[in-house]
């Protein structure tokens, strides 16, 4: 009798594990299907996304790759400089590269990107213009490197503007991971300084990447909302683009409205691809230099994004400049120590 019901029991310890065994083995299974179903439709979703979206933007890979020396430039008493190249989803994007002469510090130099504003892409080219605003960041023991953006002088690609299309900002990303990776680089020590269109590129990367810009500076940049950029942009001075340019940006504006309808009809669309809906997600402390006499992109643009980023709760710091004009002139030489400055503070602290 002891012997069947000892039987019994180990035949009941059998069954019981047979069924947690097919227990787990089912959940284990259900629970992969769930995860494929929603990698499926996380997928799909990213594809259905508009490419100009900011979670779309932040969904793509900016591989970037090596620095190529294509011309050597003369050098400073302080620094060396050259034109490179690097890669940018397939394209050769042409850059100017600032390396300090010096003891390298124990990580590498520390980095600023820098973003320029808009000058006609057949007329860009790589060592004209920004050339005492590059001096001022390469003479104080930066690696500066400047893109020519695709289109943009001798960079492969169309010059598809900054505000209406990825291009110019993901050039931008693929040049922030390739300088990460050159050999006297120190890849956790970048800044992002950017004027006017720069400035609207810096801040659409700031809000994708928020982990590998480090701080910022914008001058007299065009970081108003899209219902700014679209309605209250009114420039006080003549601004002459060619037939192909004034075409590329319009269709590239129209066809959005087209299909998307205006930002007052179609607010979740037009914040989605808005970097200034994005202000609580940046982690880089930023300053802000306009010119108050600025004739060709509103200061309010400035004082408005300064605003915003001060509610969010961010580190932002503004410098506003009576009487100077969009590139600051009138105090070139006191904005651009203050640009130094920010970087010096928040780049160059603890090396």
């Amino acid at each position: 009798m002891s012997k069947i019901f000892s039987n019994k029991s180990v035949s009941l310890v059998v069954i019981l594990i047979l069924i947690i065994l097919i227990s787990i083995t089912l959940y284990g299974l259900l629970k992969r299907n769930k995860n494929s179903i929603l990698t499926t439709q996380q997928n799909q979703q990213a594809q259905n996304l508009n490419p100009l979206t900011i979670e779309a933007m932040r969904q793509k890979d900016y591989p970037g790759s090596a620095i190529i020396i294509e011309q050597d430039l003369a050098d400073t008493v302080t620094y060396h400089q050259y034109i490179v190249s690097y890669k940018s989803e397939g394209l050769k994007i042409y850059a100017l590269l600032t390396v300090p002469i010096g003891k390298k510090p124990k990580n590498g130099w520390p980095v600023v990107i820098f973003n320029h504003g808009y000058i006609p892409p057949k007329q860009y080219q790589t060592t004209e213009r920004y050339v005492a605003y590059v001096d001022a960041f390469a003479r104080n023991g930066y690696i500066v490197l400047k893109p020519d953006y695709r289109g943009n002088g001798n960079s492969e690609g169309s010059p598809e503007g900054a505000y209406y299309s990825t291009a110019y900002a993901t050039d931008v990303l693929n040049a922030l991971s390739s300088i990460k990776k050159y050999k006297d680089a120190n890849p956790n020590k970048i800044g992002m300084w950017g004027h006017s269109m720069g400035g609207n590129i810096t801040l659409r990367d700031l809000v994708v990447d928020t982990k590998d810009i480090k701080a910022a500076v914008i001058w007299g940049g065009v970081v108003g909302s899209y219902n700014d950029l679209i309605y209250n942009w009114q420039r006080k001075v003549t601004y002459v683009l060619s037939q192909p340019e004034v075409a590329l940006r319009n269709n590239g504006r129209q066809k959005l409205l087209n299909q998307h309808g205006t930002p007052t009809q179609n607010p979740s669309f037009w914040n989605s691809i808005d970097p200034t809906y994005f202000v609580s997600d940046i982690t880089a402390p930023i300053q802000l230099d306009v010119g108050l006499a600025d004739e060709e992109v509103p200061p309010s643009f400035s004082q408005n994004l300064y605003s915003s980023l001060k509610k969010a709760g961010k580190n932002v710091e503004i410098y506003t400049y009576p009487g100077n004009d969009h590139n600051i002139s009138q105090s070139l030489n006191l904005a651009l120590q203050r640009s130094v400055d920010f970087f010096n503070k928040y780049l160059k602290g603890g090396e």
